[in-house]
């Protein structure tokens, strides 16, 4: 199974990512603006039932993660449990609350300052204990619920909300569709939280989505289709009503967009090792257990339409990245279209088959995205002009043909547990005209793959730009 949902393609899709600043663990990568591969999400449960999982099998009570928001200046260091209600075999409900620990003791300390400084005696100190959990802030609590209309429909129907009066409570409803050969989703969101490439978080008052995809294929031909709607002005993400300098993404302003793509797949097994496994030992994943190398190449193309104030802002946003590619605009009508190619190249290598207890897996890979075809065309044609005139290249033409690059490691440690890092590669040339590389946004974890499921895994990770850390529970990621 793909580890991500158009993983190569990711600059133009909205994937869905883990972030621990909502109750719901999840957010949408704003339109344009693509996320390095550690932070988007794999194939795993909803943030109630991987608590749910931890708390029946892994003996956790409590589910932790952490984040730090820069537009209210607030850490929170958050336990979160649930509660799971069976109503029926097709029809299944979870209450999920959180606790927000680092606002409790920052908030007992303060008093316990105030109280040394008046000379009461330490009895006092239970009833500050007392009057600091009467702080609603603290809490959030959330309701999740999934039936199972069909063999082919699943309705999620979802809704949280924390003791701070300035926040609106979060509600979502996902219909999945499961066609022969495709994947139909509808989503609506009230708000619907997006982070863009700078770390910002944003809430869009209404968001309405259907997502048409076809199944994800080793090779072959593979498309995609997805329509959006937004209605109101976006917030900053816990900025009350005050953005604090920030530059609204144009994708998010109200409009409609719609987003088809094409594209062809092709993988290429360079070698695998055939040596007989351990006779008797099971993997710590079974599909971690082949040493290999191998490299894949896409190309595709995609074309956007929107109408709204989307189009006209996006005129302006160099952000966009299909904007390099063929462009019509209507002020008139405010109406945009753009089209363009894009294609990546991946190479993989592993060594180790992950069963002995030291050093038996590593893991490279690496990823080479072309996200606009005119660019990388205009900039090669710009080359060709300079090298048959025998002038020095420019700058601009350089960086035109370079792509951008994601990187990831992983080393087994030891047993079940390994590190891995995940991160993006900036490469550019300063005004020396010296080529410089620079690790972009990179995602620290630790992994404890779960082997008597076959393929899954715990997993702890930490982004130092975004300051964030969760922990999860992921499956047939390869």
């Amino acid at each position: 199974m793909n580890k991500l949902r158009w993983a190569m393609d990711g600059g133009f899709w909205d994937l869905d990512i883990s972030t621990p600043v909502t109750l719901e663990g999840e957010a949408r990568a704003v339109p344009g603006h693509p996320l390095p591969l550690g932070v988007s999400r794999g194939t795993k449960l909803s943030r109630p039932k991987q608590t749910d999982f931890f708390q029946r099998f892994m003996f956790a009570p409590f589910l932790p993660s952490y984040s730090y928001s820069p537009a209210s200046r607030s850490h929170s260091f958050n336990l979160q449990r649930c509660l799971a209600i069976p109503l029926s075999q097709d029809w299944f409900s979870m209450l999920q609350g959180q606790f927000n620990l680092h606002k409790f003791v920052s908030s007992f300390r303060k008093r316990r300052t105030l109280l040394q400084s008046s000379d009461s005696q330490s009895s006092s100190l239970i009833p500050a204990i007392c009057a600091c959990l009467r702080d609603k802030s603290l809490y959030a609590l959330g309701i999740y619920s999934e039936l199972s209309l069909t063999p082919q429909d699943t309705l999620v129907l979802s809704s949280d909300a924390n003791g701070n009066d300035d926040t609106p409570p979060r509600r979502k409803a996902v219909l999945h569709h499961e066609f022969p050969d495709h994947n139909l989703t509808l989503e609506a969101a009230s708000p619907s939280l997006f982070l863009d490439k700078s770390g910002n978080y944003w809430d869009v008052p209404l968001s309405l989505a259907l997502d048409l995809a076809s199944i994800p294929s080793s090779s072959g031909a593979s498309y995609h289709f997805c329509m959006r709607h937004i209605a109101g002005l976006p917030k900053l993400f816990e900025g009350g009503d005050e953005n604090h300098g920030k530059t609204i993404p144009a994708t998010l302003l109200p409009g409609i967009t719609l987003r088809h793509a094409i594209s062809f797949k092709k993988n290429l097994e360079i070698w695998r090792s055939e040596a007989k496994k351990l006779k008797m030992v099971q993997p710590f994943d079974i599909f971690l257990s082949t040493p290999h190398v191998s490299a894949s190449g896409i190309i595709g193309a995609v074309m956007t339409a929107s109408h709204g104030d989307n189009s006209v802002a996006s005129e302006v946003d160099d952000s966009q990245s299909t904007a390099a590619g063929f462009s019509y605009r209507s002020h008139a009508l405010k109406s945009a279209v753009h089209a363009d190619l894009f294609s990546s190249v991946s190479f993989m290598a592993q060594h180790g088959s992950f069963q002995k207890w030291f050093l038996d897996l590593t893991r490279f890979h690496v990823r080479l995205n072309f996200p606009s075809g005119r660019t990388f065309l205009s900039g090669a044609t710009q080359l060709a002009h300079d090298f048959v005139n025998s002038q020095q290249p420019t700058n601009k033409a350089l960086e035109a043909i370079c792509p951008s690059a994601t990187v990831s490691l992983q080393q087994q440690i030891v047993g079940p547990f390994s590190f891995r890092v995940d991160s993006g590669v900036i490469v550019g040339l300063n005004k020396q005209t010296n080529w410089y590389a620079h690790a972009h946004d990179p995602v620290f974890a630790i992994e404890y793959a779960l082997q008597v499921l076959g393929s899954a895994k715990a997993i702890a990770w930490y982004s130092p730009k975004h300051r964030e850390f969760m922990v999860e529970l992921r499956f047939f990621e390869t």
